[in-house]
């Protein structure tokens, strides 16, 4: 059995995840689409324009690449976890893409004579396959296996954790959700995808490594340790 102090340690980035999510659903509710989309770009600068142009890069390759990094230390596991969890989001996601097929901000936005949609220069637009965002999707795929690890070996050290750790563990998972947000709110920013979007998107990510985790975690994680059998 999975211990149940290890789920415990999730909750500084579940709990502020599903609070966000909450506030996400209420905005879609209240406002429609293309308004909603607006009042989240109603503020451009060059400075953020430039840093969600490349930022949203990351989920192109870049993460991919720091998914690699564990076998230089010999972790395969970590790596593998992640590819699981990216390949069978990654095949939800594009099943959605083309079953439900929705345009783009900058298709939609061209039946409004009286709108004008916020671009960012030099950033290629796309006009359709909308929902859900694969960006989105990855870029929270990749925070939450970074929690499970982070988790993990908090869960299973030789000593007792402190409050200093517990702190510090919390703050990084809080940060990686921060990270991960936004990530997915500049493909919003860009006018690459709606907050719907991004929203079916980041939840792809953030649930596929919970069940990629229970379905394979006594091959990946190799729970059963002595530190285990003592939180259990």
């Amino acid at each position: 059995m999975i211990s149940k102090i290890y789920f415990r340690t999730f909750y500084a980035y579940v709990i502020p995840y599903l609070v966000l999510l909450m506030v996400i659903l209420g905005l879609m509710y209240a406002y429609p689409k293309p308004e909603l989309h607006l009042m989240l770009n109603a503020h451009h600068t060059s400075l953020q324009d430039t840093f969600f142009k490349y930022y949203s890069v990351l989920a192109e390759w870049p993460l991919y690449v720091l998914a690699l990094l564990p076998l230089l230390w010999k972790k395969t596991k970590m790596t593998i976890f992640f590819a699981i969890c990216e390949l069978t989001g990654g095949a939800i996601l594009q099943i959605l893409k083309h079953t439900i097929s929705h345009d783009r901000p900058v298709s939609v936005f061209e039946q409004y004579q009286d709108l004008t949609l916020p671009l960012v220069e030099g950033v290629t637009m796309y006009h359709s396959n909308s929902f859900p965002s694969g960006h989105a999707s990855t870029f929270f795929m990749f925070s939450t296996c970074l929690v499970f690890f982070l988790a993990y070996h908090y869960c299973r050290a030789d000593k007792p954790n402190g409050l200093r750790t517990q702190i510090l563990l919390n703050v990084s998972m809080l940060l990686l959700l921060v990270l991960a947000v936004l990530g997915a709110y500049s493909r919003v920013y860009l006018s690459q995808h709606f907050l719907s979007d991004v929203c079916v998107g980041s939840i792809i990510g953030f649930t596929t490594p919970f069940l990629m985790f229970y379905l394979c975690r006594n091959k990946l994680l190799k729970l059963q340790t002595p530190a285990d059998s003592r939180i259990r």
